[in-house]
């Protein structure tokens, strides 16, 4: 009677209405074959106590009532099976309406947020940042660079270079120590060796340092 008062029904609702009454369709369907299954075997009692009394003509009748019963507890499982299945049907309808508004509730807010931000807006305020973090870069070497020239003493560097030239020259000092405790000595050659080779060897080497030292001593000392 919703239909008087101009009052319609949603989708949601007819689904929930039409499953309950499905639902009680099968309970009903289940309790008359139970109803039929009692009778049937009353019937199979009956039958017995008339074949015993040799009461052939009854027994036959009571046969033919309950082949017609069986067939109708057959009919019932089928019925029952194809509601089940109805049933099961409306329940995949609901549930692809609960996905379906979801979805609509979903795609609204997207399109609200969509709505909201703007894509210039968004890559100027990208270009903004990256801007604004150059300027923060150069703003910080700027003051290292300041720090640095404010923190320095005036002759740091001069006394810098004399500390180095000061290293050189203990370097110098230990190589002469070195090269002057090193003795003047003649190389004894062995006997198999040529007189000639004897004499040459004979003479002493030029106070004891070869070329190569004397040339990083002379490097040390230009510097």
């Amino acid at each position: 009677m919703s239909w008087l008062f101009g009052k319609k029904k949603t989708p949601k609702e007819l689904l929930r209405e039409n499953k309950r009454q499905i639902d009680r369709a099968i309970r009903d369907i289940d309790r008359e074959r139970m109803s039929l299954q009692s009778q049937e075997k009353k019937l199979i009692v009956e039958m017995k106590k008339m074949a015993k009394g040799n009461q052939n003509e009854a027994v036959k009748v009571m046969a033919k009532s309950l082949i017609r019963m069986r067939h109708n507890i057959t009919k019932y499982y089928t019925v029952k099976s194809q509601l089940q299945a109805v049933s099961m049907r409306m329940q995949t309808l609901k549930a692809t309406q609960s996905m379906a508004d979801a979805m609509k509730g979903v795609t609204k807010a997207l399109t609200g947020m969509n709505g909201q931000m703007s894509l210039p807006e968004i890559q100027k305020t990208l270009r903004e940042f990256e801007r604004q973090n150059e300027k923060m870069d150069m703003t910080s070497e700027i003051m290292n660079d300041a720090m640095d020239d404010a923190f320095e003493e005036e002759g740091e560097n001069e006394e810098t270079e004399e500390l180095v030239q000061q290293v050189f020259d203990e370097i110098g000092i230990n190589l002469n120590s070195q090269l002057a405790s090193v003795p003047a000595t003649q190389v004894a050659q062995p006997a198999q060796a040529a007189p000639q080779a004897q004499a040459a060897e004979a003479e002493p080497i030029s106070d004891g340092i070869d070329e190569d030292l004397q040339a990083r001593l002379k490097n040390l000392r230009g510097n």
